[in-house]
């Protein structure tokens, strides 16, 4: 009883806790608008929700995980950033930036055998990502610019410098996408297609998961053990707390300042480089004026995994989950935002994670008490 106890009140448990009250809140105001939208197809439209990847059994939730691998490494992005003190709202620039050299990679370092070829093209994209947070990092360790300001201007930047390039160096003209890259730059299967498949007969309906998720999953590990495991971790933590204090105790704050926002932007860009060299031939990137949705979409999943790396591949997964669930909600008729809506309450009430985590070990203390 005693260890039970304990567990019950322990932080990790109380915050856990917290999200899935976040998450249960969210889904019952996604409920109440289907029943507003429409109160007919409101039940039906609900455990489409719930079913989310299971919809369409097994290649949907091959597909859950393929859209969940690039959220998986922009919410680490802004995770490891959070932990570090900063926020980095630059993901989307960082992704764009990353794909674009994994895309210039996958094109035109044909001379490149598989796999080679991908693995240097993932490489590019982490590289081009660390560079492009560089510049924040620098402006917020030595010239003290908020990187708030300055992350949301490197977006534009980058959105905008991406288009240019692409339009410079691989573009398809015909139909305004990037080209198509060379086949030993997409990353391999690894079997998962024959496990997240729909059997039609003599037709089988492949997913495109792909072993992007495992490098997705392999690289929260290491996060993982990076911050929580080692002295560096331990530093950029530190500066993140107090960074006066951090100095005092020997520690080079702006160097970690600049550190924690490169390693950050390599992880946004990687997980642009898994995204678009996926598939038979690679994603092909659109030009058009707007931002990575996937960058932002990392913020929600880091609040809701609470910056740990561990708990932002389940925060990844669900929502990857619940979006494909929206997708098969529009059979219905209903409006897709209605997800939108759903994962941004679920983020609301998660800012309310601290008073729950505070609440509940109060509840439980006196649910004991009232029994004694």
């Amino acid at each position: 009883m005693k260890s039970i106890k304990k567990i019950l009140l322990s932080d990790g448990f109380n915050k856990s806790a917290a999200s899935v009250i976040s998450i249960i809140i969210g889904l019952l105001v996604g409920f109440i608008i289907l029943l507003i939208s429409n109160s007919t197809d409101a039940a039906h439209g609900f455990e489409i929700i719930l079913k989310g990847g299971f919809s369409t059994g097994a290649k949907g939730m091959g597909q859950v995980l393929y859209f969940a691998t690039p959220l998986i490494l922009t919410g680490l992005s802004v995770g490891f950033a959070f932990k570090t003190g900063l926020f980095n709202i630059g993901a989307p620039g960082q992704f764009i930036m990353g794909a674009f050299a994994a895309v210039y990679v996958g094109v035109k370092w044909t001379f490149l055998p598989a796999p080679l070829h991908w693995m240097a093209a993932l490489a590019a994209a982490a590289l081009m990502g660390g560079l492009w947070a560089l510049i924040p990092g620098l402006l917020k360790a030595y010239m003290n610019v908020h990187e708030v300001i300055s992350t949301i201007m490197m977006n534009y930047i980058g959105m905008y410098l991406a288009n240019y390039l692409i339009k410079l160096y691989i573009y398809d003209s015909k139909k305004a996408l990037s080209l198509n890259v060379a086949d030993s730059s997409v990353l391999p299967k690894g079997g998962l297609d024959y496990i997240f498949y729909n059997n039609l007969g003599p037709v089988k309906d492949m997913s495109t998961v792909n072993c992007g998720i495992w490098i997705a999953l392999l690289v929260a590990v290491i996060m993982y053990i990076v911050i929580n495991k080692t002295t560096f971790g331990y530093e950029l933590k530190a500066c993140g707390f107090n960074q006066n204090a951090s100095k005092y105790a020997g520690i080079n704050a702006k160097k970690n300042v600049v550190l924690s926002m490169v390693i950050a932007g390599m992880l946004a860009g990687l997980g642009g480089g898994l995204l678009y060299l996926s598939g038979a031939s690679g994603r092909r990137i659109k030009v058009v004026d707007e931002l990575a949705a996937e960058g932002f979409n990392g913020i929600p999943v880091a609040l809701l995994g609470l910056s740990n790396p561990i708990g932002i591949i389940f925060s990844a997964i669900f929502i990857s989950y619940i979006t494909q669930g929206g997708n098969y909600l529009q059979t219905l008729n209903f409006a897709p935002e209605i997800i939108d809506i759903i994962i941004a309450v679920i983020i609301y009430f998660n800012a309310f994670s601290l008073y729950f985590s505070k609440l509940l070990p109060h509840l439980i203390k006196k649910g004991r008490s009232d029994k004694e």
